[in-house]
């Protein structure tokens, strides 16, 4: 696949909406029931592959009473091949769509070559990557939803010298099973997302026990891209 274009500036299941400010809101890490505070201290000590960087991101404040987000951009030299968001929500009185208290909300993108996209298959293709990806792990979840978008552009005019484009775009959610003291395992979760991540970007799997995994920044540094 080929570098994907700019930054997320939405996200999926309504994220659109979200308010976006300079500001981590109040609910989105520190504070929180315990619960909360222990998955969001998970998703800050995941262990991930160098190619996929990750920072923070102010979350949503709308969807949830505490919500903790993160963007990530797959790496090759100073290419990127796809980027995305994943948003953890979280209900302590719990939510009857979700049939628990949590919640994983995700987009992710990345520009097609022109023969993948022309693959009448490529949506379901995706969106097995991504039940793939939480099943290689052994995660247990329920109630996925969630949409393939495929996008082509043709230019016209005074931008008719740039070749055709076409981007791939899956939005998802799902409910994350619970385990000890009402807490899902968003390490993995994190992992398997970032191994979609990796997959949508066209980079190989990483072995288990790969020992150029880092830990995940909280700041991403500035780039030479």
């Amino acid at each position: 696949m080929a570098a994907a274009q700019g930054r997320m500036s939405d996200s999926a299941d309504g994220t659109d909406d979200a308010k976006d400010s300079g500001e981590e809101d109040r609910h989105s890490s520190t504070s929180g029931p315990p619960a909360f505070r222990a998955a969001v201290e998970a998703l800050r000590g995941c262990r991930l592959r160098p190619q996929i960087e990750v920072e923070p991101t102010p979350a949503p404040q709308r969807l949830a009473p505490f919500a903790y987000a993160l963007e990530a951009v797959v790496v090759d030299g100073d290419q990127d091949l796809a980027d995305g968001r994943l948003v953890l929500l979280h209900d302590p009185a719990g939510h009857d769509a979700w049939h628990g208290t949590f919640r994983l909300v995700t987009l992710v993108r990345a520009e097609l070559e022109p023969e993948m996209a022309a693959d009448p298959l490529l949506p379901e293709v995706c969106w097995s990557w991504l039940t793939g990806a939480l099943q290689a792990r052994g995660l247990t979840y329920g109630e996925p939803s969630g949409t393939v978008t495929r996008a082509s552009s043709h230019y016209f005019g005074g931008l008719s010298e740039r070749p055709p484009a076409s981007q791939i775009e899956i939005r998802a959610s799902w409910t994350p099973r619970e385990g000890l003291g009402g807490v899902p395992d968003t390490a993995a979760h994190l992992a398997s997302w970032c191994d979609l991540l990796a997959q949508v970007g066209g980079l190989p799997p990483a072995g288990p026990g790969d020992a150029s995994v880092v830990t995940l920044p909280q700041r991403r540094g500035p780039q030479t891209r």
